[in-house]
């Protein structure tokens, strides 16, 4: 046995906008053209959801047949807000994360992806049910979270207190990058910032993963990137920050001042870019493959670029894949990583016709996935 390959559909999001590529056309792409076989898709993306009907379903099967693929994962959402008097309680989430397990079961899925940002409890409350349907519960654990952080050991906790094997994590491989992407830093020069200012950001995204710069590794692992984003900018605006991030603030700000000519307030959020890594071990990924915690790997990539000189082969320069999968191998892990594409964001500044295509950059992270897992 080995790794296997498939595709989060999230990474034809544009596609699916534009009307390029529907639904089946999606699935068609995935097991015709890649060889792959994996499916992952977000429920209120592809679905008719909450409910997507008998019809759907048959459909939906008859697919899978045609074009030989197999349902991995349903990424499914908590939208707490989605009534008008009042703020979902966690019972009340627990009661729809139960409706999400049947509607994987419903569709053959064996994988139900929670938000990494779901409370353990209301992952507990649903757990007798998904072991009932034999799905697994995998919570997302997403740059700049790391492997040895709360959001881990909560889950760890649960499944040795419980005995069960139905909940794990889905490592997002995001967690691995050490530096920003070169889309992510183009499109910041379309917005005004400086080169130099992007300069900095991977030189200093590069001393922080090796523990030599000036101020000392700040743990942003209990927070999201778009709150410490957000976070940054009200330090930039107002002064004020949360003393926790006082060090990491002001060591941006004063990297940024003495590498960057006259730094404007966008060159210091560029800069600021280096804290939103995650700086997680892949000796850790291993033990987690070899105690069968991992229910499936989200294969994150932002740009894959031609590796020099080496004809159709591919990189993503801001995430080090190989030691990843030698980790996943090493740790026996025998299941899926699901390619997902999130660089057409860096994108959307532009023309239609100056978008990134999407399916070119799954197949160059295909071909690479292909290389590495039977390296």
């Amino acid at each position: 046995m080995t790794i296997k390959r498939g595709v989060s559909l999230y990474s034809y999001q544009q596609s699916q906008f534009f009307k390029q590529l529907d639904l089946e056309g999606q699935v068609r792409e995935v097991g015709a053209n890649l060889g792959a076989d994996g499916i992952e898709l977000i429920d209120e993306m592809s679905l008719h959801y909450p409910d997507p009907g008998q019809e759907f379903t048959r459909r939906w099967f008859s697919w899978m047949d045609q074009y030989g693929t197999t349902p991995v994962a349903l990424d499914v959402q908590m939208d707490v807000l989605q009534f008008r008097d009042h703020v979902m309680t966690h019972e009340e989430c627990a009661e729809l994360l139960i409706h999400d397990i049947e509607l994987a079961k419903s569709l053959g899925f064996g994988i139900v992806r929670t938000l990494s940002v779901v409370p353990i409890d209301i992952i507990e409350m649903a757990l007798p049910h998904a072991e009932k349907l034999d799905i697994r519960l995998g919570k997302e654990i997403h740059q700049p979270m790391v492997l040895e952080g709360q959001q881990v050991n909560e889950i760890l906790e649960l499944a040795d207190r419980t005995g069960s094997r139905h909940v794990g994590i889905v490592p997002d491989l995001g967690i691995f990058q050490f530096r920003p992407s070169e889309v992510q830093l183009e499109w910041f020069v379309r917005r005004g910032a400086q080169r130099s200012a992007c300069d900095a950001a991977v030189e200093l995204a590069v001393l922080l993963r090796d523990d030599n710069a000036p101020f000392g590794h700040i743990d942003m692992s209990a927070h999201t990137a778009g709150n410490l984003r957000a976070e940054f900018g009200r330090f930039l605006k107002t002064g004020g920050l949360v003393p926790e991030f006082a060090d990491a603030f002001h060591g941006v700000k004063s990297w940024a001042d003495a590498n960057v000519e006259a730094p404007t307030e966008l060159d210091y959020t560029v800069v600021a870019e280096a804290l939103m890594l995650s700086h997680t071990s892949v000796d850790t990924l291993r033990e987690l493959a070899a105690a069968d915690r991992i229910t499936h790997v989200h294969g994150k990539f932002n740009n894959m670029s031609p590796v020099p000189g080496e004809a159709d082969r591919y990189q993503e320069i801001s995430i080090d894949y190989e030691p990843v999968i030698a980790a996943l191998r090493a740790g026996g892990f025998e299941g899926y990583i699901d390619s997902e594409y999130e660089g057409q964001r860096y994108f959307q500044d532009r023309g239609i016709d100056d978008l990134e295509d999407e399916v070119e950059q799954v197949r160059r992270h295909q071909e690479m996935l292909t290389r590495l897992i039977a390296s």
